[in-house]
């Protein structure tokens, strides 16, 4: 999709948003609609256009592209009216009407206007100076147009011989001006706690996305001098949250108007500091654009956070006599659109109802067995984000999440409520969140001091954990579909990676780095040879590369995990126990309390490696044909846990990777097999001939180099006497095998036993044929060679259905040095014979098998005469080197790789050497 914004300009660059359904490209100008119907007064300040295909998905890519748009242009006090008649609109266009959906957003002083115009004319056109009878809310049609006439300020309906518009306006919310949001005067004693200065980082970030400006609150916050940051990019310093499918990403998060959240900065000591932060895009008086950050510590969230717009009185009517709704009234308005803001936002506005020190909210597991924190405020860090605790199942009231229950001293029951174990919390009241009288989550209140809270307390939680529950399951559903979304694709996308390779060490490392940092911050990958071996760490992978060595040290240090094949990810408390005892015994010997070791350790195990290995551990199987191949561990620093759909996602994943891993290992093998039995089928090495250079090239064809296909030999057959072959059989793979293993071992034993060459090749062929079935006929040129004193060579050769051999002269000429033959392994009687050459000083014999003369380039092949054609620019040159120039003339005439397998078998009679 493409989208052009106007801010009173040309064109900006269009960013598509989403996995969305890719509608028709289309440049942004003059809008395709009638303008003529606008207000004469209106200025149009930015506009966006789309085009949406006659499917299904378009109307919720339709519904992002209006969300992001008017969010892009700090609208949000409106972006649900216009989605939801968008929807509405481009659902009759392109599901009832069957055709494309143009979408135009308009932009000017007096609010926006939203056009949606289909290619289906024939519709009645409503007769709007007279009332309109939209009929039965509950038909299926029609609904559209009476959204907008009970949504929009302005709305009308247009035709054309080629389309018809339906267009409506929303007007802006009137607010003071100077003013986005207010908040009421609130006592001293309410206001929002500060350790000491608040210190408010400003970066500025530039069109790039790389740091611009970094002010002395930076410095004091995240340890990096201006100098040290400048020109990079801030995502190198930003600690994002990588969950797939949910959220927003920080190179997203930049280009927007206006956008507030939480993230982290990992500062110079390597510690990730959570902040919170509020981005504003501006653009300098020569319209270059940039994004100004201002970041707080995440605890001191409300001196950027936007004031809440929420009744100052807890009831649900207002001044006027209207009714309110109680959600907006506890929630504040406008309520936030993602789940984490949600849940945030509630445990903030639950704490300060109930004047608690603390407040946390869990969310139940599919099951109801576990509940998993996402939210809390006034806790440390350790009991922050998906830490997980059991649903007790007790029928008293104190002894189950699922009535609310009153602690007036923690420490009187202590374990009562696992989550606040050593927070110095004393009181505490919980209430269930229900939907539909299913649990759904828990909400928490607590305080230092003890007896804090009775039943009324219970009571007025509990009426706005009621007021919240529906729209925080909304809200998780939302994510949850979301997040199964992009499981989706990533594992998609892991799967095809995987199947791109069989080799074992990429294998290994493309495990890693999709779960690095997508789903944990490190990740090491253990592998089992054999049911009789202990597991071997074999990869190690964190996402700060200066991190690793120190991981690897440490994991060398521990026992592996067990190789249980149990299904699931299980804890692994011995990395993060491991880095703490080692930091700590760092920490003591710096301090002089500890033994000293006079000999350095080397890399070691220092306090940054226990901050990034002091996390929750957590161990996955990896299982392949019912047997434990390996491990995938997955590890989080200091005081973060794993969530439990990101569990399930690492889950699928490692049975995805076990297999591709083990189908590595068994091609490995397989191709080791097949090069071992490759070599087993060549001569190991060729013998010295006084008086003549012998040069062999041998290539085989397909990965793995498969066995089978050409072969040569040169062999000593008695005192001054040699016997050479070079032969190809027909086809690959172990068949084929089987034939060049025979005819090899043969030729050797034939000859030594003293049968002339027709006697040698018709024994080989009968032994062929009584193969039966797993006969192959094969070609083969087969020779015996004496050199003589006067330095030239006697060769009596037989050519038995093989490529001719030529030979190359002193002066330049090239001859055929052989007559074809019949092939073996076809006909019972073969009369062959042989025939006798002469080299003389400075000849050169060249044989080749049919991988070089059937050399191809589209249509073209280099044949018998493009190789003579080589040959003859070979005169006086050494064996080694005519064989090299004719490799380097076959690979060059054709782009592609070698299809078949080539053997080269050159030699040269140099002559008497004189004194």
């Amino acid at each position: 999709m493409t989208t052009g914004l106007h801010p009173g300009g040309p064109p900006q660059d269009p960013r598509p948003t989403g996995n969305q359904a890719l509608p028709h490209q289309e440049q942004a100008g003059p809008a395709p609609l009638h303008a003529d119907n606008r207000t004469g007064s209106s200025v149009i300040t930015a506009r966006a256009a789309a085009s949406f295909d006659p499917v299904g998905r378009s109307v919720a890519t339709a519904r992002s592209f209006v969300r992001d748009t008017l969010q892009g242009w700090g609208f949000a006090d409106i972006v649900d009216d216009a989605v939801v008649l968008t929807s509405e609109l481009v659902t009759n266009a392109v599901v009832h009407a069957g055709t494309s959906a143009d979408v135009l957003c308009l932009r000017s002083d007096e609010g926006v206007r939203i056009e949606v115009a289909d290619r289906y004319p024939e519709r009645e056109i409503p007769l709007q100076a007279s009332a309109v009878n939209m009929g039965s809310p509950d038909r299926e049609g029609g609904r559209g147009l009476q959204l907008c006439a009970a949504l929009a300020g302005h709305w009308g309906v247009e035709y054309s011989p080629t389309h018809k518009q339906v267009w409506f306006q929303l007007d802006l919310p009137d607010r003071p001006v100077g003013t986005r949001t207010a908040g009421p005067s609130l006592p001293a004693h309410l206001l929002p706690l500060a350790d000491g200065r608040v210190r408010v980082a400003v970066i500025q970030i530039d069109r790039a996305g790389s740091i611009s400006a970094w002010n002395e609150d930076a410095e004091d916050l995240f340890g990096y001098a201006a100098e040290q940051v400048t020109g990079k990019p801030l995502t190198d310093l930003a600690a994002w949250p990588h969950t797939p499918g949910t959220s927003t990403g920080i190179v997203e998060a930049l280009q927007l108007s206006r956008w507030e959240g939480s993230y982290g900065i990992r500062g110079a000591s390597g510690r990730v500091t959570p902040v919170y932060a509020s981005h504003l895009r501006v653009r300098d008086t020569g319209g270059e654009p940039s994004t100004v950050c201002l970041l707080v510590r995440d605890h001191e969230r409300a001196v950027l956070q936007t004031p809440l717009r929420a009744s100052a009185t807890d009831t649900t009517t207002s001044s006027e006599g209207q009714a309110t709704d109680p959600f907006e009234v506890f929630i504040g308005s406008p309520a936030p659109d993602d789940l984490d803001g949600l849940l945030q936002r509630t445990v903030e506005r639950a704490r300060d109802m109930l004047d608690g020190d603390s407040a946390f909210l869990l969310l139940a597991t599919d099951d109801e067995t576990e509940l998993e924190v996402r939210a809390s405020t006034g806790l440390p860090s350790a009991r922050q984000r998906f830490a997980r605790v059991p649903v007790e199942a007790g029928p008293g009231r104190y002894g189950s999440a699922r009535m609310p229950a009153v602690h007036e001293d923690l420490m009187v029951v202590p374990g009562a409520v696992p989550l606040l174990g050593g927070t110095g919390m004393r009181s505490v009241v919980t209430v269930p969140l229900k939907v539909e009288g299913r649990l759904t989550g828990s909400l928490g209140v607590a305080a230092e001091s003890p007896s804090r809270y009775s039943n009324e307390e219970a009571l007025r939680l509990q009426f706005a954990a009621d007021r919240i529950a529906l729209a925080v399951e909304s809200a998780r559903l939302g994510e949850l579909e979301r997040l199964r979304r992009g499981s989706l694709s990533f594992l998609v996308e892991a799967s095809d990676l995987l199947a791109g390779t069989l080799d074992r060490d990429q294998t290994l490392a493309l495990m890693a780095q999709m779960t690095v940092p997508t789903l944990a911050t490190w990740c090491a990958v253990y592998t089992i040879a054999d049911q009789a071996s202990d597991p071997y760490l074999s990869y190690v992978l964190h996402e700060d590369e200066e991190r690793i060595d120190g991981l690897k040290a440490l994991l060398s240090k521990i026992a592996p995990p067990d190789p249980v094949p149990t299904p699931g990810a299980r804890v692994w408390p011995a990395p993060a126990e491991a880095a703490h005892q080692a930091a700590l015994r760092t920490s003591m010997r710096s301090l002089g309390l500890g033994e000293r070791s006079p000999v350095s350790s080397g890399i070691g195990t220092t306090l940054a490696t226990a901050a990034a290995v002091g996390g929750e551990t957590v161990v996955l199987p990896l299982v392949a044909r019912n047997r434990v191949i390996g491990m995938l561990t997955l590890g989080k620093p200091s005081d973060e846990h794993f969530r439990q759909e990101i569990l399930e996602l690492a889950e699928d994943l490692s049975r995805r990777a076990a297999l591709a891993l083990d189908n590595a290992r068994l091609y490995s093998e397989r191709t080791a097999i097949s090069q071992s039995l490759q070599r087993s089928l060549l001569p190991p090495e060729l013998p010295h001939i006084e008086g003549v250079e012998v040069e062999v090239i041998y290539r085989a064809a397909g990965e793995g180099n498969e066995v089978g296909g050409d072969f040569y030999d040169l062999f000593p057959i008695r005192d001054g006497a040699y016997g050479f072959a070079i032969g190809d059989v027909c086809g690959t793979g172990p068949e084929a095998a089987a034939v060049t293993g025979l005819a090899r071992h043969a030729l050797r034993l034939l000859a030594r036993e003293g049968f002339g060459g027709p006697a040698v090749l018709e024994r080989l062929n009968s032994a062929i044929l009584d193969e039966g079935a797993r006969s192959r006929f094969l070609t083969l040129l087969y020779g015996e060679l004496w050199p003589q004193e006067d330095g030239s060579a006697v060769l009596k050769v037989v050519c038995a259905g093989h490529p001719l051999p030529l030979r190359l002269r002193q002066d330049g000429t090239v001859e055929a040095a052989a007559e074809p033959q019949p092939l073996l392994g076809v006909m019972e009687d073969l009369e062959l014979y042989e025939q006798t050459v002469t080299l003389d000083p400075g000849d050169v014999l060249l044989c080749v098998t049919d991988g070089v003369t059937e050399r191809r380039e589209g249509t073209r092949m280099l044949g018998d005469d493009g190789l003579t054609d080589v040959l003859t620019t070979c005169t006086g040159l050494t064996a080694g080197a005519v064989a090299a120039r004719v490799m380097r003339a076959v690979e060059r005439f054709a782009s592609d790789a070698p299809s078949d397998d080539m053997a080269i078998l050159a030699m040269r009679v140099p002559g008497l050497q004189v004194d």
